[in-house]
């Protein structure tokens, strides 16, 4: 195999730099946004120069998430022939592209820290219309990282790549290089609050469009771009790493999709927003993506396939140099429509509403039991994520039943049904009122944390996992790389894993996490950033399933305990749940007063007999979820007996009643002792 990859182009990176400066440099051109201004011009090194650098910036910071996704998922590590899976006809993991992926990472990242020092000056130098030469250049740059939002955005964006540096270079392990790409895609989502997505119109939806865009081209990109680095070292593992990456590609096809449809339509405004020159330069973009699915859908369709043939190697670089030069065009051309004015300005909403002011969004009208259902404010990241969990879990059970393995339909139609529910929690009425009603944000975290996690728990997606994936997956994963199957189990028998799992764990976290958010000052934290929204809904989601899943789900992972002290920890945090709900019903202190209290509200109570109403709201609607879960346990408990009585029937039936025969000969033993005495 290593002679059929050795015709590898050296200058490929080179490729993807060189189409994507001419693209952003012809896109700037058409558009006109680095034409001399009269008052306050940076000059025409920071005109030109500021979307080069941020296009090698973007292109270095895909490179870096793309090397470490390689070591995290995709590529081989070396093992022994006997570690592999008996009766497979592949040979031997080479392994010796796993070490030089985390290398070029650390190399990339290095890049990627040295242009964002760079990309920084330019900034400022822009925005604040005064060329670097100027003599107190020096201290207003100072000020600008550390006073003016965007300038400590692009700051932080700098210190968290030299970190990546620092550990792309010192980490060994899938788990480190996990830690490590976690890190970057932190930077990632910082870079999405600035340009066109920190406009004042739809700021949130624009946000997460931008972060899932961003995160879905850097690792299609990066990945590929860091394969083309690699090949010459994969030998024999050249096969299955594109095969893996090209299932990732897709994925990432679909986000860049998805996302830039959303970006698209809030920066067009319409129609007519075609016919400007920002609208002909997203034309473009939107030709160029298309070619570069298309090419990606013939690669994996009719190059991967023939990888393993002897003109494998030219195939590969054939398919491989036209992506990369497509790539660096479309980044080139996302810069450049960075840096032009789009048709629906950037200009502050002239808005003055307190609500608006208080949330970035319009008064939403008086709830009513109809709007609770037609209202939506989507949320892409958490509208996607359920979206692709539907379609993640049909193809498993698909996949089953191709097998001739059966799966419950009740199950399926929990999930599909619990992933519903996610999406109407954080995208419909419960998140479009929750930010201005404490009793409708009351509403989204009990379905967050109890009823969603019901129906995920019950729905067993970590043993269809277990189940679906090993008939595809198991033969290429032989090479002590980890793939979704292997990351779950890595994750359920961690230490970190274990721990969490635990039902007393779990119930102490599922109760106890509640009181230190709503009386710490994280929940305002919730309210007022995206990440804290983010992380309010990643963590009760997960708290409840990991409850739920302790009690009365059958995923792997918790020792459960006997029915008994399960049913008497889910009436405990029933309990629990009812105390927490009678202190908001008697409280006179508002929570956030400077949020729930100032929205200008012309309809509905006041804030406290909201907030009082929220309190019922965990302490009635909240029951209803537990009781269910009760009577999931108890029909649980009955059915393990009945199957525990079949058993011991089986057993008597083949091999007699020991046990009983046992005990009636005691108590002929004891009967004889007292005739006796």
């Amino acid at each position: 195999m290593e002679e059929r990859v050795n015709p590898v182009p050296r200058g490929a990176l080179g490729v993807l730099a060189a189409t994507g400066v001419v693209a952003v440099l012809a896109g700037v051109a058409l558009t006109g946004s680095a034409a001399a201004v009269l008052v306050g011009d940076p000059g025409a090194v920071v005109r030109w120069g500021l979307p080069v650098v941020e296009t090698l910036t973007e292109l270095a910071a895909s490179l870096t998430v793309g090397a470490l996704l390689l070591a995290v998922c995709v590529l081989p590590r070396r093992t022994s022939a006997a570690a592999r899976t008996p009766g497979s006809d592949r040979a031997a993991a080479d392994g010796s592209a796993y070490p030089r992926s985390l290398v070029l990472a650390g190399v990339a990242a290095g890049a990627w820290t040295v242009l964002s020092v760079v990309h920084l000056v330019l900034a400022y130098a822009s925005v604040a219309g005064v060329p670097p030469t100027a003599p107190s250049f020096g201290d207003e740059l100072a000020l600008f990282v550390t006073q003016i939002d965007l300038g400590r955005t692009l700051l932080s964006v700098t210190t968290v790549a030299a970190v990546v540096t620092a550990l792309s270079l010192v980490v060994a392990t899938p788990t480190g290089a996990a830690w490590t790409a976690a890190l970057s895609l932190v930077a990632l989502w910082q870079l999405g609050q600035t340009g066109h997505a920190a406009g004042a119109a739809s700021h949130d939806l624009a946000t997460s469009a931008m972060v899932l865009h961003l995160v879905s081209a850097a690792v299609w990109i990066g990945a590929l771009a860091a394969l083309a680095v690699l090949v010459r070292r994969l030998g024999a593992d050249v096969v299955p790493a594109v095969s893996r990456f090209s299932v990732v590609a897709g994925w990432c096809v679909a986000g860049v999709a998805v996302s830039g449809v959303v970006n698209s339509v809030l920066r067009l405004g319409g129609w007519e927003g075609l016919q400007t020159r920002y609208g002909v330069l997203l034309l473009v973009k939107i030709a160029l993506f298309a070619a570069l699915a298309l090419l990606g859908l013939a690669h994996r369709r009719a190059t991967v396939p023939r990888l393993a043939g002897p003109r494998g190697g030219l195939l590969f670089w054939r398919v491989v140099l036209v992506e990369l030069a497509v790539m660096g065009a479309v980044s080139g051309v996302a810069v450049a429509l960075g840096s032009s004015p789009p048709p629906v300005p950037d200009a502050p909403v002239t808005d003055t509403s307190p609500a608006y002011v208080l949330t970035g969004h319009a008064l939403p009208p008086e709830p009513t039991a109809l709007r609770w259902l037609t209202e939506w404010r989507w949320d892409v990241l958490m509208a996607c994520a359920a979206a692709a969990g539907i379609v993640v879990y049909l193809r498993w059970v698909r996949r089953l039943r191709r097998r001739g393995d059966s799966w419950s339909w009740v199950r399926t139609a929990s999930w599909v049904t619990g992933m519903l529910l996610f999406a109407w929690t954080t995208s419909g009425g419960p998140s479009v009122y929750g930010h201005v009603l404490f009793s409708a944000h009351m509403i989204q975290h009990m379905v967050l944390v109890m009823v969603v996690p019901l129906f995920v728990a019950l729905s067993a997606p970590v043993t269809l996992l277990l189940r679906a994936v090993p008939a595809r997956a198991a033969v290429l994963r032989d090479d002590a790389s980890r793939g979704p199957r292997e990351w779950v189990l890595t994750l359920v028998h961690s230490h970190v894993g274990r721990f969490f799992a635990h039902p007393v764990v779990a119930a102490v976290n599922f109760a106890g996490s509640m009181v230190l958010f709503y009386y710490s000052g994280l929940f305002e934290w919730s309210l007022r950033s995206p990440v804290g929204h983010l992380a309010m809904i990643v963590h009760f989601t997960l708290a409840g399933y990991l409850f739920v899943n302790a009690l009365a789900g059958v995923d792997p992972g918790p020792t459960r305990p006997p029915y008994p002290m399960r049913l008497l920890l889910l009436f405990a945090t029933m309990a629990f749940h009812a105390f927490f709900g009678v202190a908001l019903v008697g409280g006179e202190g508002l929570l956030v007063a400077d949020w729930f209290g100032l929205t200008g509200r012309p309809w509905g109570v006041s804030a406290i007999r909201d907030q009082q109403i929220g309190g019922s709201v965990a302490w009635g609607i909240g029951e209803i979820p537990t009781l269910a879960l009760a009577v999931v346990v108890a029909v649980q408990w009955t059915r393990d007996d009945e199957r525990t009585a079949r058993r011991r029937d089986r057993r008597v039936d083949r091999d007699g009643d020991d046990e009983m025969d046992r005990y009636n000969a005691m108590l002929a033993r004891m009967a004889e002792d007292d005739a006796r005495r």
